[in-house]
């Protein structure tokens, strides 16, 4: 009781925590609606004609269980057939989102990031103000698909990332104290490289990694992140001379000298195994890989480390923590009411409740589903929630950059890696391609 007690107050304290972090513009979109959660399940969609409903989703580490999820709701709704299909890991989905309108092939349901990636796929969203789930989604959880008072997209989950560690390798090397500066991560990595253990797994060719998670370390350190990110957008601002960015090139850099080999062309599958695997010592990567990991070794000893920039512990100890994407549906489907009671059962019915926490591992994004035991997330979300419990949170910011920023920054820090560009040449190519995107 006590545990369930805990996790419980530790998930309603990670909306405070990170409504520190977020944009000011989150509205309540709750509207006038006064539904609870539970109060359609999508009951009616399986009555009357036979209908399809196709779904374009980007979360390949829940794609079977997606699946199995998808069956229970084909067994409660006969009428009903959902078609997925999964794209992500180390493919380009916007990419392949954007051709799959362009050809005229739009799916029912799909992902936003919200933010900016909101206003590039305004005219084809539908607006789910008036959906029972909306009053029972934690609130900063709405704020990256919110505009105008009106809410168009269901958070998936929450999520958050840093340095995942084995506890093994890290105690088989000597270290007992845990490293919160960027000294000490050196420190941390010179034990475990003496012990003849690879200290990182480095999945450095995917632009992702890079360009979402990586980079956004320097942005999430500046003293105001949204007002710097909204300097680069409108062209006020510059990365060349930043002291936060000369700063966090200094941790990419520890990662290369203490990582694996070929990092380039290390995919995030080949990252994760070889982590999973116990050969390399940490990882940066999130709760997302929770079941990846699980599949590959259930019983590994895993916790997460802060991504330390220079060495204020107090600055330095804190993870990063946000909404990875949302649910959205197209609004001009044919069958976009279908969808809309697909996405309300999902978060709504026990059956969907249960998938989202045992099944999938999320850390859930609305107040009703309960996680009533803290070995079901795994170690990976428990010590996310722990930090999110003490306020040590940063934001996730890409969301808000110009489209197509995220892909050239990936690009760019892998011609950083590979020795092709210094890091002032890095920086100025930061600067180039913001401004040459923020003004398309």
């Amino acid at each position: 009781m006590k545990k369930r007690l805990m996790l419980v107050l530790s998930l309603v304290l990670i909306v405070a925590m990170l409504a520190a972090c977020g944009s000011n513009n989150g509205n309540n979109a709750g509207g006038n609606n006064t539904q609870g959660a539970g109060g359609n399940t999508g009951a009616d969609a399986g009555a009357g004609e036979p209908v399809t409903i196709r779904i374009f989703q980007f979360k390949v580490e829940i794609a079977e269980a997606f699946s199995r999820l998808i069956k229970e709701y084909e067994a409660e709704h006969p009428n009903v057939k959902i078609e997925v299909e999964t794209v992500g890991g180390g493919a380009d989905y916007g990419a392949a989102l954007k051709a799959k309108f362009a050809s005229g092939d739009e799916p029912d349901i799909f992902n936003n990031g919200g933010f900016q990636e909101l206003n590039t796929w305004m005219e084809h969203l539908e607006d789910l103000s008036d959906q029972p789930w909306v009053a029972d989604a934690i609130e900063l959880s709405k704020e990256p698909m919110t505009k105008d008072g009106k809410i168009y997209g269901m958070p998936v989950n929450l999520e958050g990332y840093g340095f995942l560690y084995n506890k093994d390798l890290f105690a088989q090397a000597g270290i007992t104290e845990l490293p919160k500066t960027l000294s000490e991560l050196d420190a941390a990595a010179k034990k475990l490289q003496d012990a003849g253990i690879t200290p990182f797994s480095n999945g450095y060719g995917e632009w992702w990694v890079l360009g979402n998670h990586n980079f956004n370390v320097a942005i999430a350190q500046q003293d105001d992140p949204n007002a710097f990110v909204q300097s680069l957008n409108d062209g006020t601002g510059k990365i060349q001379g930043n002291e936060g960015f000369n700063k966090w090139v200094n941790l990419l850099d520890t990662t290369l000298k203490y990582g694996n080999n070929n990092p380039l062309t290390t995919d995030y599958n080949t990252q994760v195994t070889l982590f999973a695997s116990g050969q390399a010592a940490m990882m940066q990567q999130g709760n997302w890989t929770q079941v990846q990991i699980d599949g590959i070794n259930p019983d590994l000893n895993i916790g997460v480390l802060p991504m330390p920039i220079d060495d204020d512990a107090e600055k330095n100890d804190k993870l990063y923590v946000g909404v990875p994407n949302n649910w959205v549906v197209y609004n001009k489907s044919e069958v976009k009411e279908e969808a809309k009671a697909f996405l309300n059962w999902m978060v709504s019915s026990e059956v969907g409740k249960r998938f989202i926490v045992e099944e999938f591992k999320f850390i859930p994004a609305f107040k009703s589903i309960e996680v009533k035991d803290e070995e079901v997330l795994g170690d990976i979300a428990n010590d996310i929630i722990k930090y999110s419990q003490e306020g040590k949170v940063l934001s996730w910011n890409w969301f808000k950059y110009p489209e197509g920023v995220v892909q050239e920054i990936g690009s760019t820090m892998q011609a950083y890696i590979s020795g092709k560009q210094t890091k002032e040449q890095m920086f100025e190519s930061f600067d180039k391609s913001w401004e040459n995107l923020r003004q398309k």
